[in-house]
């Protein structure tokens, strides 16, 4: 891998674990922060990213409605109160430098405690990101969230 390569993966991973971490520690209010302003956020599940189809579990388009789900959870959305833990691989890298873009792919597992202290997982999949890297900080212009089975065993209300 060239020293190039590398800087670029290393901007990937800074901006998944950071993102993660933002998850994992209920920090949702930056969430919209880590996508371009007209960023995409998809969770889709397997079957339907494998035949083409669009039917998705969450599909938010920009920073407004982003932000709007961000609100949603914190006034309207009544779930079960939990803390995930993002487990990641490293990002397979694919950039194309004339445009200044990134794609990576990588796998991932979120588990789920609850209250009373059980931890179990919640969901399994692979990231497949679209990353900017014009700006002062790389950025998610798209960000698919490929779920391995249909559903989730809890209500999918935070951001995966």
């Amino acid at each position: 891998m060239t020293s190039a390569m590398s800087t670029v993966r290393d901007q990937v991973m800074d901006l998944q674990l950071r993102y993660a971490h933002a998850v994992d520690e209920d920090a949702l209010e930056q969430w919209p922060g880590f996508f371009t302003e007209d960023g995409r956020y998809r969770v889709i599940p397997r079957e339907n990213h494998a035949r083409g189809l669009p039917a998705c579990l969450i599909d938010c388009h920009g920073h407004a409605m982003l932000q709007d789900r961000v609100t949603s959870l914190r006034r309207a959305n009544i779930y079960n109160i939990h803390f995930d833990r993002h487990l990641m691989s490293p990002p397979l890298v694919e950039a194309d430098a004339a445009a200044g873009t990134v794609r990576a792919r990588t796998q991932f597992l979120v588990l789920q405690s609850d209250q009373a202290g059980v931890t179990k997982p919640f969901a399994a999949g692979v990231y497949l990101d679209l990353v900017d890297l014009n700006g002062e900080r790389p950025r998610f212009i798209e960000r698919t969230v490929v779920l391995d089975s249909y559903g989730v065993l809890e209500l999918l209300a935070t951001p995966i």
